[in-house]
């Protein structure tokens, strides 16, 4: 199954509103397919420019990697690597970005950007598992 632009805007939407209802804040989401292209990106009224592409790079890498980010995090520190080992600059291990999956199968990724940290993740986590 591929990741429809119907359910990557359903993602975004779902970031978004549990952004605004549970934290107060703006937040940018950005949905990949599981090559990391952008299908779906939400950039809310005052979310800081920044969050733009620190978003992305949430949900490039969860989608490419195959795992949340912070499970890539994990993965760095315990074989001692850097993100650059990968040669892939746009890997990043900010929390924040979660994998969605179909049938067990990565198909995509959510990043989400502008809360803490662990919030972030916390709203990529429950996003990622939106049902097509």
């Amino acid at each position: 199954m591929e990741l429809s632009l119907r359910r990557a805007s359903a993602i975004a939407e779902l970031a978004k509103a549990e952004a605004e209802g549970r934290f107060g804040r703006p937040v940018s989401v950005a949905v990949c397919d599981e090559a990391g292209f952008l299908v779906a990106f939400a950039r809310m009224d005052g979310a800081p420019l920044r969050t733009c592409a620190i978003a992305q790079g949430k949900a490039y890498t969860a989608a490419r990697m195959g795992m949340d980010t912070p499970d890539f995090a994990a993965r760095l520190q315990r074989e001692n690597l850097s993100p650059r080992a990968f040669c892939d600059d746009r890997f990043t291990e900010m929390p924040g970005g979660a994998v969605i999956r179909s049938g067990g199968r990565a198909i995509g990724g959510v990043g989400v950007s502008g809360l803490a940290p662990g919030e972030d993740q916390e709203i990529a986590g429950l996003a990622a598992r939106l049902e097509a």
